[in-house]
């Protein structure tokens, strides 16, 4: 949801200051501040529908067309209001300073105080009633900040089983800090290095990553597990994990949470790198030949339990939702939220009934058919391997 607050468009770099006189609104021009609170639901809804659309276009249709309505606004009233504003660009510059403030006011609630420790704790009260594991998001923000106890919920849920993550590019002695700080059951260790080269701030140097990675895997205290954030692990890349002493690894594929649509949202200008990386189901399927040497895990546009199960049949020994869950409880009540959790669970027992299977290993013995551009490009990557 923080990544997601930082999509507006960057229309601000387009508009130029005029200094005469703003002109009075005609009628039927919607007024600055309902333009902003449209325009503010519009560029979130134009991101849900970029991570959500599975190809079909006509998702950003139905997502404007549900901002329109949540405000009561019409396609025409909407579309010629924008015409009066694109022509007026010292107007459009308020509107887009206004939602700038906003969008950045929400992002420093959420990244890392009240917000953020609201959401994480009703996360941890989900997770801990049904009895799942509990992940936070990077730990980064409470490292530069000691104040920051929105990732501190195990004094509330002490049952809850936890763990958290930080960046590859931490060294070891931050990961243990990380660990005395949140007594993790593990740790992850993310690796984005296509969102480090979109983002004007990112990282440049990457040579120290490996060596980070080594000393993680020999010297860390509680299990690690290595872990992509949504543009797919390759199989040469978990095979070098496993040379330098990782046994378990989050493939973490494309098809939830773009950083690169994101970071391309923020001004980025790359939108062609939108659709970068491997689906979770491309990712599971190069990692075959090595399930043998190191445990995966599968996550990446996981959706409900009819995912779970396949991630599973392809060879996953865990799956991870993040969005779908993070929806759920901003959405709805608590109690809701974990009766929704645990009859995804129930859904889990009848879809394993179904296949005659007992336990996850039982589902790796499932036959699967692949066809269309998942057959094609599996059967590419396999001819080029052999």
């Amino acid at each position: 949801m923080k990544k997601l607050m930082i999509c507006l468009v960057a229309v601000m770099a387009l508009l130029f200051s005029v200094s005469s006189c703003k002109p009075s609104l005609p009628g039927g021009v919607l007024s600055k501040g309902k333009m902003t609170d449209i325009l503010y639901d519009y560029h979130l809804a134009l991101a849900m529908a970029h991570m959500d659309d599975n190809g079909d276009k006509g998702q950003s249709l139905a997502y404007r067309e549900a901002v329109l309505r949540k405000h009561d606004v019409t396609s025409a009233e909407f579309d010629s209001s924008m015409v009066y504003y694109m022509r007026h660009t010292e107007l459009l510059e308020d509107v887009y300073k206004d939602l700038t403030d906003r969008y950045n006011n929400e992002i420093t609630a959420m990244g890392g105080s009240a917000k953020g420790g609201e959401i994480n704790r009703k996360l941890a009260q989900v997770a801990e009633a049904c009895g799942i594991l509990f992940v936070t998001g990077s730990y980064s923000a409470a490292l530069k900040d000691p104040q920051d106890e929105s990732y501190r919920v195990k004094d509330l849920y002490p049952d809850l089983l936890f763990a958290t993550n930080i960046g590859i590019d931490k060294s070891l002695e931050l990961g243990i800090q990380t660990i005395e700080e949140t007594q993790p059951l593990f740790l992850q260790l993310h690796v984005n290095l296509m969102q480090e080269l979109l983002m004007p701030e990112g990282e440049r140097s990457f040579r120290n990553w490996q060596g980070h990675l080594a000393g993680y895997a020999k010297q860390l205290p509680v299990p690690l597990v290595l872990k992509e954030v949504g543009f797919g692990m390759d199989a040469g890349t978990i095979q070098r994990a496993i040379e330098l002493g990782v046994r378990t690894v989050d493939i973490s594929g494309r098809g939830g949470t773009s950083f690169a649509y994101i970071e391309n949202r923020r001004g980025g200008n790359r939108s062609y790198l939108n659709d970068w990386g491997q689906t979770t189901v491309q990712a599971l399927l190069g990692a075959q030949p090595l399930m043998d040497q190191v445990e995966v895990l599968a996550s990446g546009g996981v959706r409900h339990p009819l995912d779970m199960i396949k991630a599973l049949v392809l060879g996953a020994k865990g799956v991870g939702l993040s969005r779908t869950i993070l929806e759920l409880v901003e959405t709805k009540p608590i109690d809701e939220a974990i009766a929704q959790v645990n009859a995804w669970k129930e859904d889990l027992r009848l879809i394993m009934c179904a296949l005659s299977c007992q336990t996850i290993a039982d589902l790796r013995k499932v036959p699967y058919i692949l066809y269309g551009r998942v057959k094609e490009g599996h059967e590419q990557i396999s001819s080029i391997h052999d």
